[in-house]
């Protein structure tokens, strides 16, 4: 079984590719079992010490919707204690300057008062927005990917934040 369960939820399918290209920077299905969030249950989560959750921010800092559905009616029936979780998010800062990234830090706040440790935190620096839900003491909760903007700098990033959770990981 692998070691890490990552779960997504995708609009567009940006998410999607990025949870593939995390998969396999971090050593392949042996290592990260991929969840899409509008098909996995309460079990997914219970398997795994180590989860890697990936959201887009929708509309106006809103949940992509089968995480929305999943936040309200089964995300609080997990318990995350001892459970180390990494966020990734897909947003527009140009166009959402006022709530880039939300979706990562509404779900990051929930699985931490569920017992979740983040690890994986990411700098803001290099990226133009006015706030965010997902800023937490200077540095945003996961890694932020502005496939919009900045997706010159998608495969770098997630190659450095691969390294940090392999560190958190111990892999």
């Amino acid at each position: 079984m692998a070691n890490i369960a990552l779960f997504y939820g995708t609009q567009t399918g940006n998410t999607q590719t990025i949870a593939e290209s995390i998969q396999s920077a971090l050593g392949g299905d042996s290592v990260v079992e991929v969840f899409d969030i509008a098909d996995a249950d309460i079990s997914d989560f219970e398997n795994h010490q180590y989860i890697i959750i990936g959201c887009p921010t929708w509309n106006v800092g809103e949940l992509q919707s089968d995480w929305d559905g999943f936040y309200e009616e089964e995300l609080d029936k997990i318990d995350f204690t001892g459970k180390k979780v990494a966020y990734f998010g897909v947003g527009d800062q140009v166009g959402y300057p006022d709530n880039f990234q939300d979706a990562i830090g509404i779900l990051e706040a929930k699985i931490t008062e569920l017992g979740g440790k983040t690890v994986g935190t990411w700098p803001t620096a290099g990226y133009e927005f006015d706030e965010s839900k997902a800023v937490k003491n200077g540095k945003f909760v996961g890694l932020a990917l502005d496939e919009d903007n900045q997706s010159e700098l998608t495969d770098e990033r997630i190659k450095t934040w691969v390294q940090m959770l392999k560190a958190e990981f111990g892999l």
